[in-house]
């Protein structure tokens, strides 16, 4: 849905995300679809761990 308030710039580069995804794919299976590192969370603040804890003790897997 277009913005009512906003009008696009004239010129202005429009990128479809379905262009993006495509390329994304490509470059993924030309590494042979790397398996990315997860962060290891050293530096979570309290409230991000006891976030985390309570998704863990619902039997989510974060």
């Amino acid at each position: 849905m277009a913005s009512k308030t906003s009008k696009a710039e004239t010129g202005e580069t429009v990128i479809q995300m379905a262009d993006v995804a495509a390329r994304l794919a490509k470059r993924r299976a030309e590494l042979g679809e790397p398996e990315m590192p997860r962060n290891a969370g050293k530096n979570r603040t309290p409230s991000k761990r006891a976030l985390l804890k309570a998704i863990e003790g619902l039997g989510g897997k974060w």
